[in-house]
């Protein structure tokens, strides 16, 4: 995976601008925790089963524990709950898919960009 990362809000709005464009899928934002083994094996289990190219699904990552304020941001703006690692799936500026934890799937990703 080409990892963007992601480390300011204004990233978030042109997350959901990209979002938008009929260009892509969709926007993939991946929060991790750098200290938590449960967001390592989640991140590495995507990682191992991603076949999506970065044209068609822009994928992002933000460390928690350095950008604390994007993901209160990101629970703003997509009215959603905060979790680690939490796993965000952004089309036409809405949050169309998000999971969490071990329920983090790439098969369910995957028929979501269907």
């Amino acid at each position: 995976m080409n990892w963007l990362p992601l480390t300011s809000e204004n990233q978030l709005q042109e997350i959901i601008t990209n979002s938008i464009n009929s260009k892509v899928k969709a926007v993939l934002i991946f929060k991790h925790s750098t200290r938590c083994s449960i967001s390592l094996m989640a991140l590495n289990r995507l990682e191992s089963k991603w076949k999506f190219p970065q044209e068609d699904v822009p994928v992002y990552f933000l460390d928690l524990l350095k950008f604390p304020l994007i993901s209160s941001k990101i629970v703003e703006l997509f009215n959603i709950q905060h979790e680690s690692p939490q796993i965000l799936l952004i089309k036409n500026g809405q949050s169309i898919y998000n999971a969490s934890h071990s329920a983090i799937l790439f098969s369910e990703i995957e028929a979501e960009l269907a």
